[in-house]
């Protein structure tokens, strides 16, 4: 079993920054994929940004150019720095890490951006 735990979520104005981590423990050996999705009130569940063990990077078109995702493998952390906040990024915004088709999933972390 994977546990995952978030951190870093809160309240923000927009244009704001915050900066979600992610730590994984348990049995962590080789975890390939690891990224962040988040829900918005009354949405289905997207995908914001996910980094591959050798460092391929996928984001959201909507938040190019705003957000950085980055992991640590040693560490088995995976950080999300999310920059001029928009009130649209509202969300719980989760952790996932994928050991080939098995994914884990954490709890999620509030950010909530005011206008």
């Amino acid at each position: 079993q994977v546990q995952l735990v978030e951190s870093g979520g809160g309240l923000v104005q927009a244009g704001g920054s915050l900066r979600l981590s992610c730590v994984a423990s348990g049995r962590t050996v080789r975890i390939n994929s690891m990224g962040w999705y988040r829900q918005a009130p009354g949405q289905q569940r997207e995908l914001v940004a996910a980094i591959s063990r050798g460092g391929n990077i996928n984001y959201a078109d909507s938040v190019k150019g705003r957000f950085t995702i980055s992991r640590d493998n040693a560490k088995n952390t995976v950080d999300l720095q999310m920059n001029s906040l928009k009130p649209t990024g509202t969300a719980v915004y989760c952790c996932r890490v994928g050991f080939g088709t098995i994914n884990y999933w954490g709890k999620g972390t509030l950010v909530t951006v005011s206008s």
